[in-house]
């Protein structure tokens, strides 16, 4: 499976509790902070719904 590299790169204030809540979950839980996720359906999903709070970029 192919993994990406998430940062976060706004802050979490102006997000729901949903979206925080899936920051969290992602490993997340300051600004700035990277973590290297493996693709899966489900991360995928929960990327595109914070996709304004984060910058994604793949890793070979």
């Amino acid at each position: 499976m192919s993994k990406v590299k998430v940062t976060q790169v706004k802050s979490k204030n102006s997000a729901t509790k949903k979206q925080e809540a899936t920051l969290e979950t992602l490993g997340i839980r300051r600004i700035h902070q990277s973590v290297e996720i493996e693709i899966s359906p489900v991360t995928k999903g929960m990327i595109d719904k914070i996709l304004h709070l984060v910058k994604v970029e793949a890793i070979n």
